[in-house]
């Protein structure tokens, strides 16, 4: 039996173990390490999800405790299994395990995708923040509009208690409240909801997938960062960044994405150059050339311009996509300069706790505030931050209903961006058959 480590963020890390290690006699998995999200180490896989080959759960140890687990725990293999991080760092993590005595190796996808009994089509992505999660949203209410059964699967973002998240299923803004979702959470699951499309996720995908078949004709999965769909797919929509040209080519498991892609769409084609979106459309037709590639706006909106022109603006944007998304800026800043801001306001000098570690951790965030909130400590010291910061208006360019979990001291103007493209066509592309469908 061989001790093994599964390097994980809370997500990936646990389905890979679910599918091929839970009740594998020829492994035993000593530790999940943990990165990316606070709050994850200290804690333990539990044994009603692990199995009864682990009656004590398997404990989550912090990412910078690795080398010694190998040496203590006499660990002779180590899985890499979370997402959106450069080769580059995938090199150096197996630098460091080799040099600890121990083989590395990333996951297998195939291995890890089930198999449902409907019909799927997989939303995924080349980095965090390429504008996946609208063209899920524009996907399912499509699909919802002409008479099918839609359901998400959400990728999960389990950063709560494991024993009450091996199912969950979101139907209403109670749902969300009940479950204690953060706000990274409550991003992802809200805008399906205020359409009327369940959500499920959680921890166990195996029977998150059979609860969800009994209510759907057609299942979307909903990926999560650039990480690989959970479940096969009909058909695999892979979103491109043309703003982050050639991290398609750089960025794991993105890349895998890329090249298995039935449809590309490179997205933000308005805010791209020629160039940029060219690099991306090569990129395509040398390591997918089976792939259609479709082009995309992402159209941005506010609800109030006026309260934006000529005034100093306050910007907190989706965290995600500035963290470990590696983005500099997101639609809030888009939204101040395309509508006229007098001034973007430095919000750094007036952070508090929680908050301030995001800014030390992400040096590059500057002009604007990412929306964390992992805990109600730091949904707090985020009201804090935004509160103590002076300005005219506060722009929210998170797709949740932020002002209903904190109070804002301030006019505040919601951001909403939404991508433009010929989805009925990409559908029509596929094999899967469609309830009902108005010409």
């Amino acid at each position: 039996m061989k001790n093994i480590i599964i390097m994980g963020a809370a997500g990936r890390d646990f389905h890979v173990f679910n599918m091929c290690y839970r009740d594998n006699k020829d492994y035993n998995v000593v530790a999940f390490t943990a990165t990316q999200i606070p709050n994850i180490e200290g804690r333990k896989y539990p044994s009603i999800l692990a199995g009864k080959n682990y009656l004590d759960g398997i404990p989550i140890y912090s990412e910078s405790s690795l080398t010694k687990i190998i040496k203590d725990k006499n660990v002779s293999e180590v899985i890499f299994a979370y997402s959106d991080v450069s080769y580059k760092y995938i090199d150096k993590k197996r630098s460091i395990v080799k040099k600890a005595g121990a083989s590395f190796r990333t996951f297998d996808a195939e291995s890890t995708m089930l198999r449902s009994t409907k019909p799927v089509i997989a939303v995924c992505a080349v980095r965090t923040g390429c504008g996946k999660s609208p063209v899920s949203r524009a996907i399912a209410k499509l699909l919802k509009k002409q008479g099918n059964n839609v359901v998400v699967i959400r990728h999960p973002m389990p950063y709560g208690d494991l024993r009450k998240q091996v199912v969950q299923r979101f139907a209403s803004i109670e749902d969300l409240k009940r479950n204690d979702c953060t706000i990274e959470e409550m991003e992802e699951y809200e805008p399906h909801i205020n359409e009327g499309i369940i959500v499920y996720s959680g921890v166990d995908y195996e029977k998150i997938l059979r609860k969800a078949e009994k209510e759907a004709d057609i299942v979307i999965w909903d990926g999560g960062n650039n990480d690989l769909p959970f479940i096969k797919p009909n058909l695999h929509i892979v979103i491109a960044d043309p703003l982050r040209a050639n991290d398609e080519m750089n960025y794991f498991p993105g890349k895998i994405n890329f090249e298995m892609a039935d449809v590309i769409i490179i997205n933000k084609i308005h805010t791209a150059t020629q160039e940029q979106i060219s690099i991306v459309e090569n990129n395509a037709r040398r390591f997918n050339p089976g792939a259609d590639v479709i082009k995309a706006e992402s159209i941005i909106s506010v609800s109030d311009e006026r309260a934006i022109k000529g005034k100093d603006v306050l910007v907190v944007e989706d965290g995600p996509t500035l963290t470990h998304g590696g983005m500099l800026y997101g639609a809030g800043i888009l939204a101040a300069i395309k509508f006229e801001a007098e001034k973007i306001v430095d919000p750094r000098p007036y952070v508090v706790g929680t908050i301030l570690e995001v800014y030390k951790k992400y040096p590059r965030i500057e002009r604007l505030i990412p929306a964390m909130g992992y805990s109600s400590k730091q949904i707090k010291d985020l009201e804090d931050t935004i509160n103590a910061t002076p300005a005219d208006t506060v722009l929210i360019a998170t797709p949740i209903g932020l002002e209903r979990l904190i109070r804002i001291n301030k006019r505040y103007v919601k951001v909403s961006y939404e991508v433009k493209a010929d989805f009925k066509s990409i559908l029509n592309r596929s094999n899967i058959k469609i309830v009902k469908w108005e010409e």
